[in-house]
């Protein structure tokens, strides 16, 4: 019942991902990234505890594929999972469980990889990927991952209806430079697109004024002076 894709910047070194699912809420529980660390995906029959042991492992010196490995083989109910990991040197690997629903597929690229389960057919992840690659590396990470959804929603994304999506990306600081969440639409990643357009100009700006508020510029709100 989800789609995602994660992915490096080479250019900046951000890490990010972005989701799909026909269930609410699917970033809260799938989406895991820690900037200089890596990114973790986990989806399927989800468990939200594989994302933050698995970030645990990268930080730890594991790479991607030792982090899989690890968590595949400590993990009670691995056959239900879909893990997607990226490591902050642009490594990656992928686990679909023998038990991951529907049509299901994973690609894993070198900065990016993509998963899906449910699916309409099995190319919406290579698609994705393609996608992701053939876009300007000029752009916003954030920019680049949606560009990725698009295609993979245009390929048939999910068999149903998706309801919800999100993006996030990690930078330098410890907390995240984009989390954007759109948690129950008719067309969540439309959504999702809108929201960014609105947060991708000023996202600097908060970070700005988070390390130095001497040099922030104004917030451009009614009583900001």
């Amino acid at each position: 019942m989800t789609f995602s894709i994660i992915a490096r910047c080479p250019r900046s070194g951000q890490l990010g991902m972005s989701v799909s699912s026909s269930s609410p809420a699917v970033a809260s529980r799938c989406a895991f990234a820690r900037a200089r660390t890596g990114v973790v995906a986990s989806q399927n029959v989800t468990d939200p505890r594989l994302g933050p042991a698995g970030l645990d492992l990268l930080a730890a010196g594991a790479t991607a594929e030792e982090a899989r490995d690890i968590l595949v083989r400590t993990s009670e109910h691995a056959a239900f999972r879909q893990l997607v990991i990226l490591d902050a040197q642009g490594r990656t690997s992928v686990w679909s469980g023998e038990k991951a629903l529907g049509v299901n597929a994973t690609v894993a690229r070198e900065n990016v990889a993509a998963a899906g389960n449910l699916l309409a057919n099995p190319s919406v992840p290579e698609r994705m990927v393609d996608a992701f690659l053939a876009s300007d590396v000029t752009l916003d990470l954030g920019a680049r991952l949606l560009m990725a959804m698009a295609a993979g929603q245009e390929a048939g994304g999910e068999a149903g209806a998706v309801r919800s999506a999100g993006l996030l990306v990690v930078d330098r600081e410890a907390w995240p430079l984009v989390d954007l969440r759109v948690d129950w639409d008719e067309q969540p990643l439309e959504r999702l697109s809108e929201l960014w357009s609105v947060w991708q100009p000023q996202m600097h700006d908060y970070v700005v004024r988070c390390l130095n508020p001497l040099t922030a510029p104004s917030y451009g709100v009614p009583g900001d002076e």
